[in-house]
């Protein structure tokens, strides 16, 4: 047993120390980066922010992310048919997801085959792909991401996760464009609770992207956003691209049907007449169904069900519907913006030299 006693932090245990700003006006400054990969020798401008591959990775999330020059990573349990129906310009704002299974890579190639051969992609390298799962620290794993780069040396390629800089390096080194950060901290994400393994994730981008900098690739931050100013801040971490999920949950565009039921407010009401009580007053309350990939939940509805030697590191919530994605996503970006005057950048990509982190008492660090 080893114990470490530096201190790591997480997203409250932080704010960003504004300064002195020459931008003018929120709308100067420039949220796109641009990016050259490592392996796949791919440049492009992207706002970086990724829907992640959970219920919120939808084709109908990808037709507004796409009007915002954003990514959605396609879930995995999305039939070939449903690839083939959808439109170029959304295409390329969609990442193929796969696990380590042989079908789904095959699957995966027939369906890339397929999309060249209706002209909607040049070839595989149009569209991204990542390779996801919640444990990137098998040898298997590392490769596994190996066997894919050699066999598609072009295409864009995110793979994890992990939590810590010396497997960030080492799935680099195996292939990876980016490399997925973070085990245990998404909102819908049980893996600490259920195996006490984790680690905080600003200290974690900090760290991981220190070390996939030095190699001449990145980092897309997984989970643990809960608010535009945790984005900011995973920003000001150096993170090169944010994976979200709950923050989209519960929106038209996510997977799954807008359910409703009666709820009891507080109020009380009481006879006109006779000022009698009549009991409290009630209201229609919407909701969605969102849930961790590695929910019993998601075994269930998209395989045969959760396998007897694993356990569940996923919850299933009904999370209040609030109405369109875009307005999630306007209220992220204006965030992005107004951060980004409070700290002297001009644009994200300068987020990590601007910025500087207060430690505080999280008692104090209140919005």
């Amino acid at each position: 047993m080893i114990l470490e006693n530096e201190v790591r932090l997480d997203f409250s245990d932080v704010l960003l120390k504004p300064k002195r700003s020459t931008l003018t006006s929120r709308k100067d400054f420039k949220l796109e980066r641009t990016f050259k990969t490592k392996w796949s020798s791919k440049t492009f401008e992207i706002v970086p922010i990724i829907s992640a591959n959970m219920s919120t990775g939808t084709f109908q999330m990808a037709q507004v992310f796409a009007k915002n020059n954003m990514m959605v990573a396609i879930h995995k349990f999305h039939s070939p048919q449903h690839w083939y129906s959808q439109d170029i310009k959304i295409l390329r704002h969609c990442c193929y997801t796969i696990g380590m299974s042989t079908q789904e890579y095959e699957t995966y190639k027939t369906v890339m085959s397929n999309l060249i051969q209706q002209k909607k992609l040049k070839d595989k390298s149009d569209m991204w792909l990542c390779i996801d799962i919640a444990n990137g620290y098998t040898k298997r794993f590392s490769d596994f991401v190996k066997l894919i780069r050699e066999q598609n040396p072009n295409t864009v390629m995110i793979a994890g996760n992990v939590c810590t800089s010396e497997m960030v390096q080492e799935l680099i080194l195996a292939g990876a464009d980016f490399v997925k950060v973070g085990i245990g901290p998404g909102s819908a994400c049980t893996t600490r609770l259920k195996t006490g393994v984790g680690y905080p994730q600003l200290s974690a981008c900090i760290e991981c992207s220190d070390a996939a900098h030095g190699l001449d690739a990145g980092i897309v931050l997984d989970g643990g956003m809960t608010t535009p100013g945790d984005i900011a801040k995973a920003f000001s971490a150096n993170a090169d691209m944010v994976m979200i999920g709950g923050m989209f949950s519960g929106t038209d565009e996510q997977d799954g049907e807008i359910k409703q039921r009666i709820v009891q407010t507080n109020i009380v009401l009481k006879d006109p007449k006779t000022n009698a009580y009549l009991g409290l007053e009630e209201k229609v309350e919407k909701y969605k169904v969102w849930y961790g990939m590695s929910s019993e939940h998601a075994q269930a509805k998209h395989m045969t069900g959760m396998k007897s030697y694993r356990t569940s590191e996923g919850r299933m919530e009904e999370v209040p519907y609030i109405g369109p994605v875009q307005n999630v996503i306007d209220d992220i970006l204006g965030g992005l913006r107004s951060a980004g005057t409070y700290i002297g950048a001009r644009g994200l990509k300068q987020f990590g030299k601007c910025a500087t982190f207060l430690r505080v008492t999280k008692q104090h660090n209140r919005f």
